[in-house]
């Protein structure tokens, strides 16, 4: 739905695990084989990449000023179970938390938000305001208040409706 391009390094991965399900259509690309590999989440996994995603969804609801949309399992609860590794480059003596072992999707999430909270990324990370959408954004304006995944869709009709309330 966003009408702007991936969000920056590791929170294209946060992106695309929220936009796996369309809550217009109820459409869940986990339910594929090939969603859950684009991801690499096994079959056995989805019910916790499940709960990761809502969590999140949650959390970028919060960034675009709204209340969640639904009770779930706080993210940082979560992230209490990720194993991560801080990662120390020899060269430049350079530092990041990186995935512990193989890197559970939860680990390699709760990476890519330590590199976005590093980064001053991280609260830009959003989800669409309007109550069938929630779709997760990255709001490059320069005021960072973008509040819809696309002003030509999302956008459009919260002002329409408005406008139509003021009629009536």
């Amino acid at each position: 739905m966003s009408e702007r391009s991936a969000a920056p390094g590791g929170l294209a991965l946060v992106e695309s695990l929220v936009n796996t399900l369309d809550l217009a259509t109820g459409v869940d690309a986990l339910d594929t084989a090939e969603g859950r590999a684009r991801l690499g989440v096994r079959e056995a996994e989805l019910p916790r990449a499940r709960e990761l995603r809502e969590s999140l969804r949650a959390t970028l609801l919060v960034h675009a000023g709204r209340p969640p949309h639904r009770a779930v399992t706080p993210l940082g609860e979560l992230f209490a179970r990720a194993p991560l590794v801080v990662a120390v480059d020899d060269r430049d003596g350079s530092a990041r938390l990186v995935p512990a072992g193989t890197g559970s999707l939860l680990s390699r999430v709760a990476a890519a938000v330590a590199e976005a909270l590093v980064a001053g990324t991280w609260t830009r990370l959003k989800a669409c305001e309007a109550d069938t959408c929630h779709w997760a954004y990255y709001d490059r304006s320069p005021a960072g208040r973008r509040r819809w995944c696309s002003m030509q869709v999302c956008g459009a009709r919260a002002k329409m409706r408005r406008y139509r309330a003021k009629e009536g």
